[in-house]
């Protein structure tokens, strides 16, 4: 089958469409991926890992524009007419449309060639939106809507042959608020390939550079919500307990002015390395010569409903997880044992379970035995399965 992957951002980018990609392929399907260049000049047509990636040109002000993608017209009629070219030209069996700001257009296009689709949910995305900056700037409270942004995903919802989810929490969610059925929607979390984690070797010269420190990690992006400042402001309680504590950042957001500010501020500079955006293909050399990773969200109704790709990247490196109370991802730990919860924005919680996990050598090693048993059952070879029976 000839499946069209329509993703609305650049690629190589995304490790969750990569990964089903990669699947699927495995599986027999020729996967073409629609994607989005926001440069001039740009590689139009090109094969990555099997993936055939055909790449459609984007202004900054067009991409902008999907933040009104379901309030006005703009940023779906230029869509749409890349995607009809996208469909037509690679003859296209299915569509696979990665989340909702480009869901219209996709939708759209589907409808005109009788063409069935899948919609793909990465995120909350009407939840996700209310923490936005530009869409709580009066500019945004006039032109943006939440409430029509969740109408139309429970517009394409109910359309769709099937609805794919990161987590058991956000089916549970979609089916009650959508009144779908239960087999028209199928979990697949934002976990790894085994390529990501078996057969990597050390970085020498940051194996040495943090010899002699023990390491917290964090990995992803560092808007406010994700809780960073949290883990700031126990540093200097840490220090005290574990002289050698070294906290790495990796990632990067608008908000990183604020935590390098807080960094200053809090005179931590010295127990802080903020590494900025990595590569994923480069992430493994930071997960060796870390012990303990950080997921310390702040709760909502998104967070609740949803886990990163860091916990899955972080177990399968042994690396024990402690993260904040948010449901789907404390659900995980509970589950599986990985790791500790603490409460969110509670610093005196926080310092008390991570003192915890360095100071009790057994319960850490028990953490991550039970780390490798849970990648060996969260890995994307195995959580794959019902994603793969949809294009069966």
């Amino acid at each position: 089958m000839k499946v069209g992957m329509i993703l609305d951002a650049i690629y190589p980018s995304d490790a969750r469409v990569t990964n089903e990609c990669e699947e699927l392929i495995k599986n027999g399907h020729e996967i073409y991926l629609f994607c989005l260049s926001y440069q001039k000049n740009y590689i139009k047509s090109e094969i990555i890992n099997d993936i055939k990636v055909r790449r459609y040109y984007c202004s900054s002000l067009i991409y902008k524009l999907s933040a009104l993608a379901n309030d006005f017209p703009f940023y779906s009629i230029s869509m749409k007419s890349k995607i009809k070219d996208f469909v037509l030209k690679n003859s296209i069996d299915k569509v696979h449309i990665h989340d909702i700001q480009i869901a219209k257009a996709a939708v759209a296009v589907c409808r005109k060639y009788n063409l069935k689709y899948v919609l793909d949910l990465h995120e909350n995305r009407h939840e996700i939106m209310k923490s936005y900056k530009h869409v709580n700037s009066f500019f945004g409270k006039v032109l943006i809507s939440v409430k029509r942004w969740k109408k139309a995903e429970e517009k394409y919802v109910s359309k769709a042959e099937k609805v794919i989810v990161v987590t058991n929490q956000a089916k549970r969610e979609i089916i009650e608020r959508c009144k779908i059925s239960n087999d028209n929607v199928v979990v697949y979390p934002n976990t790894v390939r085994k390529s990501f984690y078996q057969n990597k070797d050390y970085d020498q010269v940051l194996k040495k550079k943090y010899s002699k420190n023990y390491v917290l990690l964090y990995v992803g992006n560092t808007s406010e919500r994700r809780g960073l400042d949290t883990v700031l402001d126990s540093m200097t309680s840490l220090e005290k307990e574990v002289p050698e504590i070294k906290l790495i950042i990796i990632g990067k957001s608008s908000y990183d002015h604020k935590i390098k500010s807080k960094i200053n501020k809090l005179n931590i500079s010295n127990l802080v390395d903020f590494i900025g955006w990595q590569k994923e293909e480069d992430l493994y050399k930071y997960l060796l010569i870390s012990d303990i990773g950080l997921s310390p969200l702040y709760r909502n109704q998104h967070h609740d409903t949803t886990y990163a790709n860091k916990i899955f990247q972080y177990i399968s490196f042994n690396v024990p997880l402690l993260c904040s109370d948010s449901i789907a991802q404390a659900d995980l730990v509970n589950k599986f044992k990985f790791g500790k919860i603490f409460k969110e924005k509670n610093v005196e919680d926080f310092i008390s379970n991570l003192l915890l996990m360095i100071k009790n050598k057994e319960l850490y090693s028990k953490l991550q035995n039970n780390c490798y048993d849970a990648i060996s059952k969260l890995n994307n070879s195995v959580v794959s399965k019902d994603l793969i029976k949809i294009y069966e």
